[in-house]
């Protein structure tokens, strides 16, 4: 069965998380290579694993129509160029904006969930108790229904 999607681009909070909690290389190993923008780069700080390409929007209209962070907005925008996409993003505004423009979308949470579907990970409740000693909050209701989906309630 194909894939729904033939890139996938991630926000900086996917970064941001995942290398807080030691788990950045969940990204590799579900996809192989994940694209960014060079805004997306600049807002994480620190150099990105070899298998994040880096590349530049093509259209500077778009972002600036969104009102969204910089970098959310180019991330949406790399993925409408991109085609097939899935874009990982985390922010309920951007979440919403990506949705409206018809964008295959998940989050953090959910890159834990495709995790254990591959067979990654064996559960992901130990991830989520990483997550849950981080500056990223999510509430209870949102950690209870993850756990739910994966079995592990």
């Amino acid at each position: 069965m194909p894939a729904e999607y033939e890139i996938v681009v991630a926000d900086t909070s996917c970064f941001i998380l995942l290398d807080k909690i030691g788990e950045i290389d969940l990204l590799k190993f579900l996809f192989g290579e994940v694209v960014t923008t060079d805004v997306i780069a600049r807002e994480f700080g620190a150099p990105l694993p070899r298998w994040v390409i880096i590349r530049s929007v093509k259209n500077t209209y778009v972002p600036s129509t969104l009102d969204l962070d910089p970098g959310e907005a180019s991330a949406i925008t790399l993925a409408l160029e991109s085609g097939p996409s899935l874009l990982i993003i985390d922010d309920g505004k951007g979440r919403k904006a990506a949705q409206r423009l018809g964008l295959n979308i998940t989050g953090s949470l959910g890159i834990f969930s495709k995790a254990k579907s591959a067979g990654i990970v064996p559960s992901i409740k130990p991830i989520i108790e990483k997550v849950q000693q981080t500056n990223f909050r999510y509430t209870q209701a949102v950690m209870q229904e993850i756990l739910s989906l994966a079995g592990e309630l």
